[in-house]
């Protein structure tokens, strides 16, 4: 350890001899026909010798800009780059520290070749909606990934939870090209294309196909990357893949294929693991034990990867999946892309849980086990056509198919306690569980579009599914209560008992349909429109459960009526509507009213008494404005009202007695819920200083809110209905900021500090009494970033939760709560072909109960070495080092505080390999040292 510091401190010294001097260029862009100044322009400067980039800025509103760096050079190369105008050339001498060149005069393009005659691309461009990066401006390791490459990029941030946003706003959406890659999975696409086949990155709002066509402007809620490939590199082959083996028997392995010829490509890929993994890791060591960085390893030992969950409360899963992709173009006006995909897995899980249970006038404790063994085989097809009849007229077809199988054995037991810890009831629950299902569904949209921006678009959506299940029950359920003839036997004695030895055949079929209709009439060409809409939904579905007791013969003949269930219910609707938009060059928005007519209708044909028809209508509405003050900043704003009717198994009188502890009556007179959400956001991001700001709230409030409402008897046996309530509301905020500060051409520091809190009112009941919970919540978090170019990096983060719950029942007890979370990662690169990464994560939970763990250091290493020119990596990692591993869990709402624990991964040592191939850019090899960058 005393050679490597000794050799870092020689290290820092050469590079601080090497020093580089100071400059700071500014100046002003105007417009050559009226003077104007030019807000949003790309200004950047280039080394003479070999263009790559030295530094870059945007100008603001004013048309200034300010250009300040060290380097080494005597002089440099100035571009400006602004959408409309000619490219802005000026070679530049760095003999001054301050260099003034008063106003730039940019000239109006007359040709698009205008643009291309100087041979250089600006790193950042804004393009009214679209902000597009030029890859090669951004510097990061030579085997980088996509996902390696939108952590570079300024405003662009990977969660920990998987997600991507871009100025705090979530992408939902990864193209190749304009086209899905491997299906709607962008972790596949960031995870596996490599940053050197990708020219340019657009981010933009996310539209469907006939939103793009048209022009329409949307919520901006949500954001598209498309990924460009290079045209040099769009014809070839490439790919990757790996296998490793470890103790306790750990292995994985996965393997990815893919050939493009312009605009036809196809890719394979398949996979298999035992280590909770998603089943795409090749070894790489920033996919350390099959991730990504921006996965979060969890403190409960599983991580998150786009909002799914792999491993420590999911027990341990072996997982398989291969899967093909097809993009092609037939003709010239018909795009084609294909996907079919299988995934299998078998998990195990057992889990222990402890819940107080809190009632108004008293509490009682529940402890349960439970051990789980699924088996589960999907599979998936998915094809769509874009037809461009002409320039005007856009058919868009999206049919898909699934199918799955599941093999479910589940055993639990429970038992429950008064306050002076009596036996109050037992249960003991045996099953397996057989189910397959199949899904048809298939979506086309017609698209017609007219002078001055005017257009006409027809869809209609339908979907077919049948599901079968078998499912054979063995239960044994025990209530006990004071005895009656011995009122003076402080004991409890057996009063109740329910045994089951059950066979159960289930079938159901789904037949919906879906239509809409939107006509867009231009008043200003344009700009301003009036929207005519109609929309029809009729979603139908049936529900059989044919239940049958075990008899003397040990056949499972005896049809048990109260626990089989014959229904078809009806959900159709038609909703007219009416609104404006504008769209504008900075300001757009949209306003809008529907009207809709619902039927709800549910047919017992086991019990007609209880089939019910209800009605309702409603007005509903919707707004949503956007406003761009400048190419860094801008913010969003909208309101809806929406009308949600009860779900039918709410609204159905039928009694439920598949639980004996929990009975469950439906409430015919339900009525619908009106939902008021409002929300706002603003970001501004500084591409010249890499600093960003970004915030958000979110209102919603319910009226007529459907909630539980449950009776608890002596016994605490359960029997529950539904009611309608007013006063549920909820409010979360956050915000986030960010800061890079370049010490100098190899040490950048970058720190960020953000909150979120939310604040939320709920209406509900507890053993019948009506009352109200207010939750508040409030995590700080602040994170920081040490980076020293190719040597080391270290990123500890680290964030505190505080939740308080109080009632408005003096019965109940307020509760608070606190939880913390470090993280600290770290990076090393030396020698050149070695890295070296830790994940390090420590969780405390003071408030958990005895037996089970208040904290854990959760840490997992990585050592990899590449050779044969990078094409090959041998890696050994460690999963949790230090044996640590736990998913301890507390829970509190406001009927229950609960402590749970599960099965999690253990600690294992595996050494893998991993090995990528590479043929795209024959005509025009791919060169690191070209364009604006160099090693």
């Amino acid at each position: 350890m005393k050679k490597f510091l000794v050799f870092m401190a020689c290290f820092y010294a050469l590079t601080s001899i090497a020093q580089t001097n100071p400059f700071k260029i500014s100046g002003k862009l105007v417009a050559e026909e009226d003077q104007s100044p030019l807000e949003s322009a790309t200004v950047y400067l280039q080394r003479v010798k070999d263009s790559s980039l030295i530094t870059y800025t945007i100008s603001d509103k004013d048309g200034r800009f300010s250009l300040q760096e060290k380097t080494g050079d005597t002089e440099a190369n100035l571009f400006v780059s602004y959408v409309g105008y000619k490219t802005y050339y000026q070679n530049i001498k760095l003999d001054k520290e301050v260099i003034d060149l008063k106003n730039i005069v940019m000239a109006v393009s007359s040709d698009a070749l205008d643009e291309v005659v100087i041979k250089a691309s600006a790193p950042v461009t804004i393009k009214k909606d679209t902000l597009e990066f030029n890859v090669k401006s951004f510097k990061t390791k030579k085997d980088a990934t996509v996902e390696d490459l939108l952590k570079q990029l300024p405003g662009v941030t990977v969660e920990d939870d998987g997600t991507i946003k871009v100025n705090g706003k979530s992408v939902n959406k990864i193209l190749v090209n304009g086209k899905p890659f491997f299906g709607n999975d962008p972790s596949i696409t960031t995870k596996n294309l490599t940053k050197d086949i990708i020219e340019k990155i657009q981010v933009v709002d996310t539209k469907s196909k006939s939103e793009a066509f048209t022009g329409e402007v949307t919520d901006g809620e949500n954001k598209t990357i498309n990924l460009t490939i290079k045209e040099e590199n769009n014809k070839g082959v490439f790919g990757r893949v790996s296998a490793g083996g470890g103790t306790d028997e750990r292995y994985e392995f996965a393997g990815m294929f893919n050939y493009f010829d312009n605009d036809r490509r196809i890719s394979v890929l398949a996979g298999g693991n035992n280590i909770n993994s998603p089943g795409f890791s090749f070894g790489e060591i920033e996919k350390m034990f099959g991730r990504g960085n921006s996965m979060s390893w969890n403190s409960n030992g599983s991580f998150t990867i786009d909002g799914r969950t792999f491993g420590g409360g999911q027990g341990i899963t072996t997982s398989q999946n291969a899967g093909m992709n097809y993009a092609d173009v037939i003709g010239k006006d018909t795009d084609v892309s294909a996907d079919y995909f299988f995934s299998g897995s078998s998990s195990f899980n057992e889990s222990t849980t402890q819940r107080e249970n809190i009632l108004p006038d008293s509490r009682y404790y529940t402890d349960s086990r439970s051990r789980s063994d699924n088996d589960t085989d999907s599979h998936s097809a998915n094809l769509e056509f874009d037809i461009k009849v002409d320039s005007t007229f856009l058919i868009n077809v999206q049919p898909s198919f699934r199918y799955s199988r599941t093999k479910t054995s589940f055993d639990n037991g429970e038992s429950s306690f008064n306050d002076e810890r009596q036996l109050t009831n037992t249960s003991a629950t045996n099953s397996f569980v057989e189910r397959d299902g199949k899904t048809f569904n298939n979506r086309i949209n017609i698209t017609k579009k007219f002078d001055k921006g005017g257009y006409l678009r027809v869809g209609i959506t339908n979907e077919i599914g049948q599901s079968n299940s078998d499912d054979f029950l063995n239960s044994e359920t025990y209530v006990y209560g004071a005895d009656e003839l011995d009122p003076n036997n402080p004991d409890f004695i057996l009063i109740d008992e329910t045994i089951r030895n059950q066979f159960t055949d289930g079938n159901g079929e789904t037949d919906n349909l879906g239509s809409e209709i939107r006509y867009s009439i231009p008043i200003v060409e344009k700009k301003f429109f009036v929207n005519l809409e109609y929309k029809f939904n009729r979603n139908k579905s049936t529900d059989v459960k044919s239940t049958y007791d075990l008899d003397d013969m040990g056949e499972y003949s005896q049809f048990n009526e109260d626990l089989s269930t014959d229904f078809e219910y009806l959900d159709q609707n038609s909703t007219p509507g009416l609104s404006l938009s504008y769209r504008g060059e900075k300001f757009s928005a949209r306003a809008g009213a529907e009207y809709i007519f619902r039927t709800l209708e549910n047919r017992d044909n086991l019990r007609p008494q209880f089939n019910i028809e209800r009605d309702f209508e409603a007005v509903q509405l919707y707004s949503n404005a956007n406003y761009r003050f400048s190419g860094k900043s801008s913010m969003y704003m909208g309101y809806r009202l929406n009308n949600d009717p009860p779900e039918l198994f709410q609204l159905q009188a039928f009694t439920n007695v598949s639980d004996p502890l929990n009975t469950i009556v439906g409430n015919p007179n339900l009525e619908p819920s009106n939902n008021h959400r409002l929300y706002m956001g603003f970001n501004n991001y500084d591409f010249q200083k890499h600093t960003g700001f970004w915030s958000y709230v979110n209102a919603r409030v319910t009226d007529n809110a459907v909630v539980s409402k449950t009776i608890i008897d002596e016994n605490f046996v359960r029997e529950t209905t539904y009611e309608n309530v007013d006063g549920n509301y909820q409010i979360y905020a956050g915000m986030d900021y960010n800061k890079e500060v370049k010490i100098d051409s190899l040490r950048t520091v970058r720190f960020g500090v953000g909150a979120n809190g939310n604040f939320a009112r709920n209406v509900n009941f507890n053993n019948g009494v009506q009352y109200a919970s207010d939750v508040r919540s409030l995590s700080p978090e602040v994170n920081f970033k040490f980076t020293w170019k190719d040597v080391f990096e270290i990123r500890p983060r680290y964030s505190l939760t505080f939740t308080n719950n109080s009632y408005d029942l003096e019965e109940f007890e307020d509760q608070r709560f606190q939880y913390h979370n470090l993280n600290i990662r770290t990076g090393f690169f030396l020698p050149k072909n070695l890295e070296w990464r830790n994940d390090i994560t420590f969780n405390y939970n003071p408030n958990i109960s005895a037996g089970f763990q208040k904290s854990a250091w959760f840490w997992n290493t990585t050592v990899a070495y590449s050779f044969l020119q990078d094409k090959a990596t041998a890696t050994f990692k460690v999963y949790d080092l230090l044996n640590q591993n736990t998913n301890a869990r507390r829970t509190a709402t406001q009927n229950y505080i609960q402590d749970s624990q599960s099965t999690v991964l253990q600690q294992y040592f595996m050494l893998s390999f991993s090995w990528k191939f590479n043929s795209l850019g024959k005509k025009g090899e791919v060169n690191d040292r070209g364009g604006f960058w160099m090693d």
